[in-house]
């Protein structure tokens, strides 16, 4: 299997699905250029008409993809940040996720809105928010988080297949990220979870780039003589809760690791599902790991302080294995 970067996968699948459906385009501020390193070039093989740059509101241009989904195209529309959700909220929000529903399945949208989420790249507090679980949160979207190249290719492919408007997360620091893709890649299904590595004594649930700090975390356990299994669930929005529980009920215990908020963010969610649909499976109450409810600072150090990772993990894991009585968010 070729090695490629994430932003290198993620273009390969706006390529392949411009060159197999003419009706897919890309809009968005300076996709032309690739001002995240994602989009450079494709328009020199697909053409202007099909990757559009848009002024500078994204109120115009999300507003005008979920026109254009509505009568006949498959726009693929790029919010350059999450954090600007505010601005083009109606449209995601009144519109994007309602239409299909207030038509009774007359008009279906199939877009896919693009956007980063993350911390780490010292962009401060207005650049860097993980807001997957405000997407996640509204009924008629769904949202992806991808790990890994082969992940954001496959998940890409049948988000921009589906009928319905995909809210793709991806976190600008794993762009670089290098991995295995297959040749010939498949689409993922939306509702289908990773297990990124099997394991006996603890359920680590993580996302995005908390997977990677995941498995920092279970390689340094493994050498204490814990076995963590990491569930990866790709998506959020469906949520492949079969999965998780599957895996609580044979470990008995849950760390979820999660960069968005714990104050009505996916963490708490995950810990309200298992405590209520596995509570008489698990040894030790579910533990979630999550930034301090604050928003992201500017000066590295304390970023750096803010952000969940393997060490919270390792400090964490022998307390729930020995069967500590500390639930609740670190």
């Amino acid at each position: 299997m070729p090695e490629m970067t994430m932003a290198e996968a993620i273009a390969a699948a706006l390529d392949t699905e411009m060159a197999h459906d003419p009706h897919v385009i890309l809009l968005g501020e300076d996709v032309r250029a690739g001002a995240m390193g994602v989009t450079d070039g494709l328009v020199a093989r697909h053409g202007p008409d099909r990757v559009i740059d848009m002024p500078i509101s994204e109120a115009a241009f999300i507003g005008a993809a979920v026109g254009a989904a509505a009568t006949g195209l498959r726009p693929v529309v790029e919010l350059m940040f999450a954090d600007f959700i505010g601005v083009c909220f109606d449209a995601v929000l009144n519109q994007m996720a309602k239409l299909r529903y207030m038509t009774g399945g007359q008009v279906r949208l199939p877009l896919v809105l693009r956007t980063t989420i993350g911390a780490g790249d010292r962009a401060a507090a207005q650049h860097s928010q993980s807001l997957h679980h405000l997407f996640t949160s509204i009924p008629g979207l769904k949202c992806v988080v991808p790990a890994t190249p082969a992940d954001a290719h496959g998940l890409l492919l049948a988000a921009i297949r589906d009928p319905d408007p995909v809210i793709v997360c991806e976190h600008k620091m794993l762009y670089p990220s290098r991995g295995a893709v297959p040749e010939a890649p498949e689409p993922i299904p939306l509702d289908e979870a990773r297990t990124v590595r099997p394991g006996r004594d603890l359920t680590i649930v993580a996302y995005a780039a908390m997977v990677h700090q995941a498995e920092a975390a279970v390689v340094r356990l493994a050498a204490e003589g814990i076995e963590a299994e990491i569930i990866d669930p790709r998506a959020t929005a469906p949520l492949d809760a079969t999965a998780i529980l599957a895996s609580v009920k044979r470990t008995g215990r849950l760390i979820v690791v999660d960069e968005g908020a714990a104050r009505c963010g996916m963490a708490a969610d995950i810990v309200a599902l298992v405590s209520t649909r596995a509570f008489d499976a698990l040894k030790a109450p579910p533990v979630m790991i999550t930034p301090p409810h604050t928003p992201v600072p500017f000066a590295p150090a304390l970023e750096d302080a803010w952000l969940p990772g393997a060490d919270a993990i390792i400090a964490t894991a022998p307390r729930l294995c020995a069967g500590g009585k500390e639930g609740g968010a670190c």
